[in-house]
């Protein structure tokens, strides 16, 4: 295998004889990604050329790459500070600490999302504690509401899952309503806004993810907005500035810093100058990439709900949302749907189930995460995994593949719905 190729986590291409007798076939990798803009190209290979990868620099004018983009990111979403980090896993792990988390205390967070959610609260030294989703894929408010009364936790981390947003001014007022600092994951969120206002500005905290898969790509990378200077100086130094944090165009006061700098642990987590020059020039692509995403959504959300046993949740009026996956439950039993599953794989079609015994690739549910040592039944949340489906939707598919897809999706379920 050459370096720049990786296992299919799906089955191979399947020869004729494998494929369904109907004939359909997708056969398109929807993890392919757009290519880099050719002016992150030309600014990353100046960089190379330079030398200068590190975040900060001992002399020379100007300001690190990093700092640029926190600028650039930080108007987009109007807030007031944002820090460069290498992941927005790190970006969780950081919001945490500056906000006081310690070794031994819980961390309200989502039932439904992904390792990295309740990685960064054990990374922390923290215990997760679940809340409840609903049949729409986002939190049961009314769980919310006891757990902020009874679990002891100062802090809620909220997963907008997929980019599924729940109400952010009910959950705010929850929140303020108990003394609960708001956390926002806004992995798959990043261009979404609640009542016209951004995601992951609802909070004390909000942080987004730079991966390939998200809506801008560094191969990995995460940002952390706050209006907060505690914070801010805290995330900075965190982050990994060492004493260089006037290199940070957003940065507060120095009387901030003095607070902070001495008992402040240096965790490595900044975000490369390569990284940052990849994403400054897709920051103005967002706008369109969020125009296609839901134009490809909605072509997906049309063929998909006429699928039998298909049923995808409406969006609430408020929820200005940027599709760059879609997700749909299937009434079937699990194996049903270990059958619809494969029956799509026969066509060319790769989807990923929240509801499987194992977890796979990069889809795991909260069973599978058994460093979880105080895990109560989650009863909403496991039967809405057990039937809960997902599609990564590429900006290049098509209307033509969307009637594919649609097409597929049908047979399958129609297939696995029959008895063997």
């Amino acid at each position: 295998m050459s370096a720049s190729t990786f296992p299919m986590v799906s089955a191979a291409t399947p020869g004729r004889e494998m494929r369904a007798a109907d004939g359909l076939w997708f056969g398109k990798d929807l993890s392919a990604s757009e290519p880099i803009p050719e002016a992150a190209i030309e600014r990353a290979v100046d960089l190379m050329r330079s030398g200068r990868l590190h975040r900060y620099g001992e002399q020379g004018s100007g300001y690190p790459e990093p700092s640029l983009l926190e600028q650039d990111y930080a108007a987009y979403v109007g807030s007031k500070y944002c820090v460069a980090v290498s992941s927005c896993g790190a970006a969780m792990f950081i919001a945490l600490k500056a906000l006081g988390v310690k070794v031994g205390d819980k961390v309200l967070t989502s039932s439904f999302t992904l390792a990295p959610v309740p990685g960064a609260i054990a990374h922390a030294g923290a215990q997760p504690v679940l809340v409840e989703t609903q049949a729409d894929y986002t939190t049961d408010l009314d769980d919310l509401a006891h757990k902020l009364e009874t679990s002891g936790a100062r802090v809620f981390l909220l997963s907008h899952m997929r980019g599924h947003i729940t109400d952010l001014q009910a959950v705010r007022a929850l929140c303020d309503r108990h003394g609960v600092a708001l956390v926002e994951d806004c992995a798959h969120t990043m261009g979404a806004k609640w009542d016209g206002r951004h995601t992951g500005t609802w909070g004390r905290i909000g942080c987004y993810s730079a991966q390939t898969y998200k809506h801008i790509n560094s191969g990995e990378g995460g940002l952390l907005v706050t209006n907060d200077d505690d914070v801010a100086a805290q995330a900075i130094l965190m982050s990994g500035c060492y004493m260089m944090y006037e290199q940070h165009i957003l940065s507060p006061p120095n009387s901030v810093f003095e607070r902070w700098k001495y008992v402040t642990p240096n965790f490595s987590m900044r975000m490369s100058n390569l990284a940052a020059a990849l994403l400054r020039p897709q920051l103005g692509l967002l706008a369109q990439r969020g125009k296609t995403w839901n134009h490809i959504y909605a072509m997906l959300e049309a063929r998909l709900r006429k699928a039998p046993g298909v049923s995808i949740p409406e969006r609430h009026p408020k929820e200005e949302f940027v599709a760059s996956s879609i997700q749909f439950s299937l009434a079937l039993e699990p194996a049903q749907i270990q059958r619809f599953l494969q029956e799509c794989e026969l066509r060319g079609l790769y989807i990923k189930w929240f509801g499987g015994q194992e977890p796979k690739a990069f889809t795991s549910n909260y069973a599978h995460w058994h460093y979880i040592t105080e895990k109560p039944v989650l009863t909403k949340s496991m039967a809405v995994m057990s039937q809960l489906l997902d599609l990564r939707t590429p900006l290049s598919l098509t209307e033509q593949d969307c009637e594919l897809i649609g097409q597929i999706v049908a047979a399958a379920a129609a297939t696995a719905a029959t008895p063997v």
